[in-house]
């Protein structure tokens, strides 16, 4: 599949982890373990480099199955407030990690596939909006803005608190799991589509990796 020219980022992408209510509530009960032993108190975050960039219609390289991680991503205009918003698959290797993600797993080449183009965010209703994740056609997954735990703009001002996200920085919503906790998987030979209302959607191949 031949990639086409489309938006990218311009500034760092940070990821929002724990962010939806089923992928929070299925770690909850390892948050009361050491070293933390409570749930955390301020949002959970993660970056990914710019060689995770992908461009819509990309054939992404993996060594096995990926966690498909349909998301949202919010993005700073020139005085620091969002925006606009795109589509983004956010891949990443499975894992069992909860206190220390592997960056090797999230930041591998290719494993941020970005949408062709953003949308105003006074176009979008983000409260409402569902995200249809499609693997080879079918229907697997709907990602829920309504069950965020962070609410898109609540998420923004919070991080906002503590750090300045400079203009083209992009903050992702946070991926969920499917009903019964299980992450979305997908592996070499299949096509992912992303899609849901207002946005451009984005489609992507995984192919195998050659070493």
């Amino acid at each position: 599949m031949k990639a086409k020219l489309a938006w990218q980022p311009r500034g760092t992408v940070y990821g929002a982890l724990l962010n939806l209510r089923r992928e929070f509530e299925q770690w909850a009960p390892q948050m009361h373990e050491a070293p933390y032993k409570a749930p955390p108190s301020a949002p959970v975050l993660y970056v990914k480099t710019a060689n995770t960039f992908a461009a819509d219609g990309a054939a992404i390289p993996v060594p096995g199955p990926v966690r498909v991680g349909a998301t949202l991503g919010l993005i700073a205009g020139a005085a620091g407030e969002p925006t606009h918003a795109v589509l983004l698959d956010d891949l990443c290797l499975p894992h069992e990690s909860y206190f220390r993600p592997p960056i090797r797993y999230r930041n591998r080449d290719g494993f941020l596939v970005c949408a062709p183009q953003s949308t105003p965010l006074a176009q979008l209703t983000l409260q409402t909006l569902q995200i249809a994740v499609r693997i080879n056609g079918a229907l697997v997954q709907s990602v829920d803005l309504a069950t965020l735990v962070r609410p898109a703009l609540d998420l923004w001002a919070e991080v906002s608190a503590f750090m300045t996200l400079q203009p083209g920085d992009v903050l992702m919503l946070g991926s969920d799991c499917l009903p019964d906790g299980k992450p979305l998987l997908a592996a070499a030979g299949e096509h992912i589509e992303l899609s849901a209302p207002g946005l451009a959607p984005l489609a992507h191949a995984l192919v195998e990796e050659h070493a």
